[in-house]
């Protein structure tokens, strides 16, 4: 079996020494430098969009014919139901036969060279340039996976999910979906379009945290300051701290319905700080009751927050501690987080401590910072924290973007509250739109443990979730324009392999007033998929980004095995695809441009 080296003892391969980094930095700065001052001499070129997306000069014209072909015969593999199913074994199978060398030879020729952008932060440069030449920014992903098997993946799960102290699952008030099961403990179940990590310790967790950190410095080494870093919080810390994050949010939720009537995020009630003596009347002389109510978090609007979330993420305050309610009767504490040991808050601390420094740096290089979604018991602990680090950071502009699964019930819902919140606490709001990675794998986990289903019923509602909400954001961004404020303030990518999402965005950015130069709006696709989409969002000047993953060619099969196992799932994308490049093929074939050369000259938005 392929596997990663040990984690703490192999360095990755994209860590270079301080000696080829810093040569390496000079080389950028200098073209950089080139390519900036080529740009301010020449305006840029626009070319109209067909809204239909079926105009293959305009899909292909960065590529060469040999790499058309090259998609052409990707694509046609994919369509294969039988080798995709098996892929992964085949590909072991041709590694092992070929050896390494022809093997990477032969991975470069087809699928690697099609997905990947190459194998380091040095080598991608090139890709990159030829992305900003033709009107395309890059999201940036190292994407090196381990590659372990099913049992492992379940005993780390396991282990790291549950506090030493012990699984608190049977206490009253425990929320079932916010404990591991170890049914769904290796989180790649029916999963083929999301990358998982899985915790080992905290030492792994640093060295991810230096791999985004390293990927900062790459894209901001070539996009001025245009580009973006993917990360998730799981490869950040111990899942364990996340569930239990989680319970005590939705379990605030539920205490506060109780005490109060409703339902849904505590700022949605709109009570004040006098609203909330009143319910704890009879206990108001009590130091503990008039101490947490003054940490709770509120403004002239009402209650933000019951906890102090701000010391929360600003690496100090212990949750323990922290997360206490009164009961209204007695004015007793109620502890609302399981049991938590001096560790693990140390582990928490550290958690915190990484994703500052992320951020931080990427405030620094000028770069943002797209936090993934991930399983909806990890996700109301990962938003809330980033929505606390775009209060830290998003003063000026948005560096810190969350991402929301439209096919969950609640996303229209829940970006409501946090662009209030956004609002209220005066930070740039940021968001990437996703349909969502984990739906068949929520579904099945909802139906054994027992809770509500927190998928949409179909593929249509869940088009009309997305739909709903990106028509909720423009109309909030129309309203900043119209007032004279600042529209950037709410900044939204709408990250879709569906073109008919992508129209009803452009659509209704127009009939709204919405320009691409308000930059508000940016469109997302990944590499080696829909260029007939991306590319000519892009040479029309709309903000248009490709998701570009980058590793050494073995360590990045689980990812070419994901994006494999994707395509055979949007056969309908695929046929337009291949339809699409047969036609320019032909098109070059006969015009006697079969060995055309991409030159752009094109400026991202």
């Amino acid at each position: 079996m392929l596997r990663l080296a040990d984690p703490i003892l192999s360095d990755v391969r994209c860590l270079h020494s301080a000696a080829q980094d810093k040569q390496a930095q000079v080389s950028v700065a200098d073209r950089t430098q080139h390519v900036q001052s080529k740009e301010e001499g020449v305006k840029p070129q626009r070319d109209p969009l067909d809204v239909s997306f079926n105009d293959p000069i305009a899909a292909f014209k960065s590529k060469t014919t040999w790499e058309l072909a090259r998609a052409y015969l990707v694509y046609m593999i994919c369509s294969s139901e039988k080798i995709v199913e098996h892929n992964m074994t085949l590909l072991k199978i041709a590694r092992n036969v070929l050896g390494s060398k022809l093997f990477v030879m032969l991975m470069k020729s087809t699928f690697y060279g099609h997905f990947v952008a190459g194998e380091n932060r040095h080598t991608i440069v090139p890709t990159l340039e030829r992305l900003r030449s033709f009107g395309v920014k890059p999201i940036l992903d190292y994407s090196v996976e381990e590659d372990i098997s099913q049992e492992e993946a379940e005993k780390r799960e396991v282990e790291s999910s549950v506090s030493s102290a012990g699984d608190n699952e049977k206490d009253a008030g425990a929320l079932p979906q916010y404990h591991v099961d170890k049914s769904f403990a290796d989180r790649r179940y029916k999963v083929s379009s999301a990358r998982t990590y899985f915790y080992l310790n905290e030492a792994t967790c640093e060295r991810n945290m230096e791999i985004f950190i390293k990927c900062l410095e790459a894209v901001s080494g070539a996009t001025f300051g245009t580009g973006i870093t993917a990360i998730k919080l799981t490869a950040l810390g111990r899942p364990q701290l996340l569930l239990q994050l989680s319970e005590v949010i939705m379990r605030t939720r539920k205490y506060m319905e109780a005490l109060v009537g409703g339902q849904g995020n505590v700022l949605t009630h709109h009570k004040t700080i006098k609203d909330l003596e009143k319910y704890y009347a009879s206990v108001g002389d009590n130091k503990d009751v008039q101490q947490f109510l003054k940490n709770v978090t509120s403004d002239k609007e009402g209650i933000l927050h019951l906890f102090p979330w701000s010391g929360i993420v600003d690496e100090d305050s212990q949750l323990s501690e922290t997360f206490r309610v009164p009961d209204p009767l007695t004015g007793q504490m109620r502890r609302l987080i399981s049991q938590i040991s001096p560790k693990e808050e140390e582990m928490f601390r550290n958690m915190i401590r990484r994703l500052n420094t992320i951020v931080k740096t990427a405030a620094e290089l000028d770069v943002r910072i797209m936090v993934d979604a991930e399983q909806t018991y990890f996700q109301p602990a990962i938003t809330r924290i980033t929505l606390e680090m775009m209060r830290k950071y998003n003063k000026d502009k948005a560096i810190v973007f969350n991402t929301y699964q439209c096919y969950l019930r609640e996303t229209f819902r829940e970006v409501v509250t946090d662009l209030e919140q956004a609002s209220r606490q005066n930070f740039y709001f940021g968001a990437k739109l996703v349909r969502g990675a984990y739906m068949e794998q929520e579904r099945a986990r909802a139906q054994a443990l027992g809770y509500a289903d927190p998928v949409n019923p179909s593929y249509e509602a869940t088009t009309e979730m997305y739909h709903k909400t990106l028509a909720e954001c423009l109309r909030r961004i129309k309203v900043l324009k119209d007032c004279g404020q600042d529209a950037r303030k709410i900044g939204i990518m709408v990250a879709s392999h569906n073109e008919d999402t992508v129209r009803f965005a452009i659509e209704n950015m127009k009939s709204i007033g919405i320009s691409p130069e308000d930059k508000v709006i940016c469109f997302g696709q990944l590499l080696g998929m829909c260029d007939y989409i991306t590319f000519p969002l892009g040479q029309a000047g709309y903000s248009a980004y490709k998701y570009i993953p980058y590793g050494p060619v073995e360590e990045v099969l689980p990812y070419l095995s994901r994006r494999a196992q994707e395509n055979k799932g949007v056969l309908k994308k695929i046929k337009k695809e291949k339809r699409l490049l047969l036609s320019e093929i032909r098109r070059r074939l006969f015009r006697g441009q079969l060995f055309y050369t991409p030159k752009g000259n094109y400026v991202p938005i």
